[in-house]
């Protein structure tokens, strides 16, 4: 934060932390974040996934029936992926957008939304090079279990390909090496980059509308004792902006969810691209499909920033690294 408000998200700069301190910060606020949010964020990739609703008639539903047929560490499918990879992405994000303002803003000092906007268009551009990858993976593992309980209410075989290209038994769990493997080694790294452009769609207009209306509703907590905004007030500050952003990119998030998941269940479409993707979806399931999993979205990316945002301006990578001191 600079020294006027808390339109920044970094102190002053006689106390701005290192990058190492950011990344810290960002890579626990992730990692906390996801493990809380990990069975909503499954719930809503196959809500958004489903045709119609012949498996699942809600987030509530889903969950209960993942947690009978597969268990609960079921609702943590692909949470593996998302915890390797959540610190970097978070780190990239929230460092990103700092560096932007920065750059962008003389230091922060003074309030511009045009910059501010630009400046998380910066970071929504930075933190892609890890998000498509993660998401193209965490979705082939969540979506997987389904895919049985699609086979399963319809008795018939699945005409979806296999997650391996190979002659890998389709009934296997996948697990993501597997499916990273097979995709490098049949499609290179574009394999890994399946919906890149829909995820670059999804985010840069998630980080213009996040990170300005975070600085903003957060400097209306700006304490002149302390210097900032106290723990209660960034926390909440992140979830309003982070449910607010998340809901209004929810059609692009659909579209790319549908993009990426390579195994398709009887009768489902494959998409040769976001246009293709928003045309049958509308036509086939109308204009309502596109705001799938919306709830389940500010569910998970309320808290997820809300988190993120309190670890942040409590400094806990500055914590740590002063015990190393």
């Amino acid at each position: 934060m600079s020294k006027q408000d808390l339109s920044h998200s970094v102190p002053p700069s006689s106390s701005r932390p290192s990058v190492t301190a950011k990344l810290i910060n960002g890579g626990v606020a992730g990692l906390v974040g996801v493990t809380c949010v990990f069975p909503i964020d499954l719930a809503k990739t196959r809500l958004q996934n489903q045709h119609g609703k012949d498996i699942y008639k809600g987030m509530i539903d889903c969950l209960m029936k993942t947690a009978r047929a597969e268990g609960f560490l079921g609702m943590y499918r692909g949470a593996a992926v998302n915890l390797t990879l959540v610190t970097p992405e978070k780190a990239i994000k929230l460092a990103a957008n700092d560096f932007f303002r920065q750059l962008l803003m003389e230091d922060g000092m003074q309030r511009n939304l045009k910059m501010e906007m630009l400046a998380g268009c910066g970071a929504g551009i930075c933190q892609v090079v890890v998000t498509c990858p993660m998401e193209m993976l965490k979705i082939q593992l969540q979506d997987a279990g389904r895919l049985v309980h699609r086979q399963g209410a319809a008795s018939a075989p699945s005409s979806s390909r296999s997650y391996t290209m190979g002659s890998a038994s389709t009934h296997k769990r996948p697990s993501a090496t597997l499916i990273a493997w097979e995709l490098l080694r049949t499609q290179g790294l574009a394999g890994l980059y399946r919906g890149l452009g829909a995820t670059l769609l999804r985010d840069i207009p998630f980080s213009v509308i996040y990170f300005p209306l975070f600085a903003n509703l957060n400097k209306l907590g700006f304490n002149e004792s302390t210097g900032k905004a106290s723990f209660a007030h960034s926390f909440m500050s992140g979830c309003v902006a982070g449910s607010i952003a998340a809901v209004t990119v929810t059609p692009l998030d659909v579209l790319k969810t549908r993009i990426q998941t390579l195994k398709k269940g009887l009768g489902e479409d494959s998409y040769s691209g976001i246009t293709d993707c928003a045309r049958k979806l509308w036509i086939q399931e109308g204009p309502s499909a596109l705001m799938k999993g919306a709830g389940c979205r500010a569910l998970v990316i309320a808290p997820l920033f809300g988190i993120a945002q309190g670890v942040y301006f409590i400094g806990i990578g500055e914590r740590i690294l002063k015990c190393f001191e």
